[in-house]
This record gives structure tokens, C-alpha cells and sequence, in this order.
């Protein structure tokens, strides 16, 4: 009986060990998977943040690729991606914003001092879209195809090396660029 509770932790160390690195085996072991990937992206709220127009359903169906993206005023990250999200404005890119868990006098007056690249938005004081989206924190994005589908999801700021090499290719590959 000793010599088995002797071999006990030797062993839950190396099963540990082994779920640890089956884990890091994945393609982007700091990524969680999302289920949405080549389905229809999940419905939109209803709630708009006045004066941004708000955003329907059919807005992600209407033929056109669309970046969604899940921000709050209260999120560093979120104000370091804004610039990047000025200029795909800028530059043609239709960009819809998801506002959560925000208070709405200090979203709008964010967007008003640094700018609005959002064409339609929703606003979500309780995180519930974000939830039906599987996001996990703010800042989040979405690539979605102009028939709806979701193509790529990008967890964390549009900035450094993970969005040069993995966002923009994808969203130049959607938007038909090479």
C-alpha cells in the first residue's frame, strides 16, 4: 500500500505532463477554437448606440464582406486596435462594432473624440450577443463572408505580428486581393 501511494504522484505528474503537451500541440495552442468557422454568423441585438446606426441581421447577408467587431471604452486593447479600425474604415472596409458591457454616455463620447469607423452598431449592456458569439473578452473580431458566413475569428487587439499575419490574409483573401 505505501509503495502504491509512493508511485502516485510520479504518475499524476506525467499524465499532467502529457494533457500539457497533447494541448500545446494544437495549430494556436492560445486560441480557443470557434464553433461559428463556416457556418452563419449568430443574429445581432437590437439595441443601438444613438447617434451610430444600428445594425440588422440582414446587414451581414447583403453581399458584401463585413469585419464585426466586439469592443468597450473601458478596454486598453480596444483603444490600441481603434486606430487600425479607422483606417480599414478609411479604406473601404465595411466595419460594424458590437459595444459591450459599456455605459453608453461614455461609449459616445469615446467614438467622438477619437472617431467612428462603425457603419451600423449594436449595443450590448449585458453581454448577452457577446455570449451568442463565443466571444470571451473584448477586443474580438469577425471576418464575415457577404453571404453571412463567418470566415475568420480573431481574439485580442488588430495589432503586431498575429493581425500582419493572420488577419489582414485573411481579410485580403476575403475581400478577393491576393
Amino acid at each position: 500500500m505505501n509503495r502504491l501511494l509512493l508511485l502516485l504522484p510520479p504518475m499524476l505528474f506525467a499524465g499532467l505532463a502529457l494533457a500539457f503537451w497533447f494541448g500545446m500541440q494544437r495549430d494556436n495552442p492560445n486560441e480557443l477554437p470557434s464553433t461559428f468557422l463556416g457556418a452563419q454568423a449568430p443574429q445581432v441585438g437590437t439595441e443601438a448606440l444613438p447617434p451610430v446606426p444600428g445594425l440588422q441581421d440582414a446587414d451581414l447577408r447583403g453581399g458584401t464582406v463585413t469585419v464585426v467587431n466586439f469592443w468597450a471604452s473601458w478596454c486598453p486593447p480596444c483603444r490600441a486596435e481603434h486606430p487600425v479600425l479607422m483606417q480599414m474604415a478609411a479604406d473601404g472596409v465595411r466595419v460594424a462594432g458590437v459595444n459591450i458591457k459599456d455605459q453608453p454616455d461614455t461609449a459616445t463620447a469615446y467614438l467622438a473624440e477619437e472617431g467612428n469607423p462603425f457603419f451600423g452598431m449594436v449595443f450590448d449592456p449585458r453581454g448577452r450577443m457577446a455570449i451568442d458569439w463565443g466571444v470571451t473578452a473584448p477586443p474580438e473580431t469577425f471576418i464575415i463572408a457577404g453571404d453571412g458566413t463567418v470566415l475568420l475569428r480573431f481574439q485580442g487587439p488588430l495589432v503586431g505580428t498575429d493581425y500582419e499575419t493572420r488577419f489582414l490574409p485573411a481579410l485580403k483573401a476575403a475581400l478577393g486581393g491576393s
